[in-house]
């Protein structure tokens, strides 16, 4: 079976071409301050280590585990409940608890405090990004969803070069735990906004009717896909080097090059914006104009631009010169989510609408 066979009732979309692009555009927002409120972390640790007189193995728990854990294990019910309910309820609901326990973070005085509220974080953002999935497979045809998907996954690079950049603003301006404040209470601040703005889209009459479909029933139909479970795992280990090399290239920077954070957040976030930003809206592109002819294309796009990042981040580790890490790191962060158009698209066309967010947390789930 190809990477996109499926039934999609929604091929043709809903609603205008400016409120689909209202839509995309408050997803996006909410998508940026997802990635922003993870890479936080990683750009304070550093003074966070300091102050808190935290080990290394302390600081890579918070980046990982306590906040993977629940992430991973909630997002499939969560996905159940916003395909059986409202996507956009779960979404707004998410950004605001996500958000209030990225606040909280600045509030922390011991290891196992900041532990606590970053579990709080994973709890909050395992509903944010299925569901917002699914609303945007229906609100685009499906001729334009890998671009769309693409355009929403640029909210990573942006999110994640601005907890970079902003936080380490914050962090050199004031301290670390204003930097966990401020981006958190903005999150809660635009979470009614977004939820004002964002329609549910109507769903399909047989989609409706079968809302309620046991999630038993989703996994059984992801079973006989074996393009789902190669492409599932393919992006499983791109997001471990590209979560791992976010989280702690900031401190590998400041330790091999002496940087101090104000100069390590231009000198990453430029890398993560630039690097990025090509790189997603390249893959939703190509995704588009070549998927016509070749469904396979959506999964040999990453494959091929995986394969290329290789010697691009050996590279980058073992160089001692600043200005060639830059541009070693550069091209392989592109090259690496350049898959995220391209595979998002193909896993919501591979299930019918009403079954489109819990696909995508099972997705997540590996991912």
């Amino acid at each position: 079976m190809s990477a996109t066979q499926g039934a999609a009732p929604t091929a043709q979309g809903h609603g205008t071409p400016g409120y689909r692009a209202a839509v995309l555009a408050m997803l996006l927002l909410v998508y940026t301050f997802n990635f922003l409120d993870r890479q936080i972390l990683g750009i304070l640790a550093v003074p966070i280590k300091a102050d808190l007189d935290l080990t290394d193995t302390q600081l890579g728990a918070l980046g990982g585990i306590a906040f993977a854990f629940l992430y991973s294990t909630l997002g499939v019910p969560l996905a159940l409940l916003a395909d059986r309910t409202s996507r956009t309820w779960v979404v707004t609901i998410s950004l605001t608890v996500w958000s209030g326990f990225t606040a909280l973070c600045g509030l922390a005085t011991s290891f196992w405090t900041l532990f606590l509220y970053r579990l709080g974080v994973g709890v909050g953002e395992a509903g944010g990004v299925a569901p917002s999935y699914a609303i945007i497979a229906d609100y685009f045809p499906q001729h334009q969803r890998a671009r769309a998907l693409a355009i929403y996954s640029l909210g990573i690079p942006i999110g994640l070069a601005s907890g970079t950049l902003l936080g380490a603003w914050i962090a050199a301006t004031v301290d670390w735990r204003w930097a966990f404040i401020v981006v958190g209470l903005a999150g809660v601040v635009i979470a009614p906004f977004f939820r004002l703005i964002v329609k549910e889209p109507p769903r399909p009459v047989a989609a409706t009717a079968s809302a309620r479909v046991p999630v038993s029933q989703v996994f059984a139909i992801l079973a006989k896909k074996p393009s789902f479970w190669l492409m599932a795992i393919g992006a499983g280990f791109s997001s471990m080097c590209g979560y791992g090399l976010a989280f702690w290239a900031p401190t590998f920077f400041v330790r091999s090059f002496g940087f101090d954070l104000t100069t390590t957040s231009y000198f990453f976030g430029s890398i993560l914006l630039i690097g990025g930003t090509l790189g997603v809206f390249m893959g939703g592109v190509l995704a588009d104009r070549l998927g016509k002819g070749d469904r396979g294309i959506y999964a040999k796009i990453p494959a091929i631009a995986w394969l290329i990042c290789v010697p691009f981040f050996a590279g980058g580790f073992l160089t001692d010169n600043p200005m060639l890490a830059w541009f070693l790191f550069l091209i392989p962060n592109g090259l690496n989510i350049l898959w995220l158009g391209p595979v998002t698209t193909a896993i919501q066309n591979l299930v019918p609408p009403h079954m489109r967010a819990t696909a995508s947390a099972s997705f997540l789930l590996i991912n």
